[in-house]
Order: structure tokens, then C-alpha cells, then sequence
């Protein structure tokens, strides 16, 4: 059913995207009691992009006005529709710095405000708001996660998901910064995560805590694999195999992509080099 109302202030609307399966679609969010951000412009295609205008649009029945739409990273399953349903709605588009900046042509033009980790974006209402950004790369450069103080809720983007999994890949993604925001949102005390993907998440501190425990045991599953391949080292293609020997074979071109930012992370930390005597090759210190 969609949408959700969540509570008098809160909302959430699920998009199809082309997502990382086996998710489908990926989650927006109304939220304010009359001063409403639309978080996640995610949906690139027609259909999909009408029903979420109407959603947004029919706020106004319930006397909540939209005055901005809130990009948590520049993904395509999170910015597909940025540049039309900002132009429907007349809305300008919040986002870092660092998701601004690998957006194209008009969506890039479109951003009106640069969030910085600290900022706070007051939202008026019956009852104020004040969600606090947080600049939480790892996934994305940019990615920020949003928490408002008293009601202790985080939107949390693709920092944790309820369904499938999290991917963090060369070239946008870093494991070792990854892993200390996940220490970070675990901090906040947090009551109610909402993710992208899959349904809010009523414990989330124990499901940030599950999530850094299993990076690290995948960390040790391939820093075990380095260390058997001896001397002469061992390519992530040659790593996987054992590292991942747990998850389907259909699964290992992704768990290669977690398993090099596992790699750049020991290497940055000495744990393991380059190996001279095999290209791309690792082995332990």
C-alpha cells in the first residue's frame, strides 16, 4: 500500500527503481507537520514519476506544504527522477556538496542548498522539527543521513537496508570510512531508522551494530585468504573463492566489488601490500 502514513508527519512512498536486487523499489519520505522535505527523488521512470508528483502534490489537502526535495546520494535508484519532479513541483533540491557535484547538466542546476554535516533543517509545524544532517560517506562521498532529536528518528539512505544488503564498491565507496559512520549512527540512540530500501527498522543501533560485526568477519575471511596464498600473493579474482566460499557463485562478481574496498581498507592500514611477483596481487605483511 502506498502511501504510508507512518505518523501525522511522516510518510513514506516506495518507487520502483532499478535497485539492487532483490529489492524492487526504493523508499521517499514526507516529513513535517506543515513545512514538508520530500526525501529521495528516486524513480526514473513515467509512470512511477506521476503517481509520486500526485502523492506530493496531495499533501496540501492535510495542510503540509513541500518547500524542498532532499537527495541522500547521487546513485541512479536515488536521483532517477530529480530533475522532473523537482520541475513539477516547483521545488529546489538539498543535497552535499559532493552529490551536487556528480549530478548532470539541469539536476546539478537545480540543487539550491549545500548540506554540510552539522546543518539543521527546521521544519515548522504544529509541532517544530529539527533534523540534524549527518555527512555519513562510506556508500557515497556525499551521502548524508538526516535525525531529528526528539523523536530520535534517522533517515538513513543506503547506509543500512531491511532488505538485501548494502554495496560498497571501488570508485565511490570507501569500507574503512564506511564502517566508522556506522559506529557514528549507532551512537545516536536512535529508536527508528528508515532506510531506502525494505521496511523502517525498529532497533536499528543492534542492526548498525550486525552490520559492522559482519564486515569485520568478512574482513577476516579475506585477510585469512591473503595469508594462504603465500608470498606470492593473490588477486581479488583469485581471493573470492575462499573468502566468499558462504555465498552463492552467482553472487561473487558483486562480493568482488566489497571484497577489493575490504582490500584497499588492510592495505591503507599495513595489514597487507602489493605483491611484486603477480599483478594486482596482495599478500600479508
Amino acid at each position: 500500500m502506498r502511501p504510508r502514513e507512518l505518523s501525522s508527519t511522516l510518510d513514506l512512498f516506495p518507487a520502483l527503481t532499478p535497485t539492487l536486487a532483490p529489492a524492487t523499489h526504493t523508499n521517499s519520505y514526507a516529513i513535517g507537520g506543515r513545512d514538508v522535505i520530500l526525501v529521495e527523488p528516486a524513480t526514473p521512470y513515467a509512470d512511477e514519476q506521476r503517481a509520486w508528483i500526485d502523492w506530493a502534490r496531495a499533501l496540501a489537502s492535510h495542510g503540509r506544504r513541500p518547500v524542498a526535495i532532499v537527495a541522500t546520494h547521487h546513485h541512479p535508484d536515488h536521483v532517477g527522477g530529480v530533475e522532473i519532479l523537482a520541475r513539477e513541483l516547483g521545488l529546489g533540491v538539498w543535497a552535499h556538496e559532493a552529490t551536487a557535484a556528480r549530478l548532470d547538466g539541469e539536476a546539478r542546476s537545480l540543487v539550491t542548498r549545500r548540506l554540510a554535516d552539522g546543518d539543521a533543517i527546521v521544519l515548522a509545524g504544529p509541532i517544530d522539527e529539527s533534523w540534524r544532517v549527518l555527512h555519513t560517506p562510506g556508500h557515497a562521498p556525499g551521502h548524508v543521513c538526516l535525525f531529528e532529536e526528539r523523536t530520535r528518528t534517522a533517515i538513513v539512505g543506503d547506509m543500512v537496508a531491511s532488505v538485501g544488503t548494502i554495496l560498497i564498491a571501488p570508485g565511490d565507496g570507501d569500507m574503512q570510512i564506511y564502517l566508522a559512520q556506522l559506529d557514528r549512527l549507532a551512537g545516536l540512540g536512535a529508536s527508528l531508522a528508515l532506510p531506502a530500501h525494505g521496511e523502517p527498522i525498529d532497533e536499528p543501533t543492534e542492526l548498525f551494530r550486525k552490520y559492522i560485526a559482519h564486515r569485520l568477519m568478512r574482513e577476516a575471511k579475506v585477510l585469512e585468504a591473503v595469508r594462504q596464498a603465500g608470498p606470492e600473493g593473490a588477486t581479488s579474482a583469485d581471493l573470492v573463492p575462499v573468502a566468499y566460499a558462504d555465498t552463492p557463485v552467482a553472487l561473487w562478481p558483486i562480493a568482488k566489488l566489497s571484497l577489493e574496498m575490504h582490500v584497499e581498507k588492510l592495505e591503507r592500514e599495513g595489514r597487507v601490500e602489493r605483491a611484486p611477483a603477480k599483478a594486482d596481487a596482495f599478500r600479508v605483511v
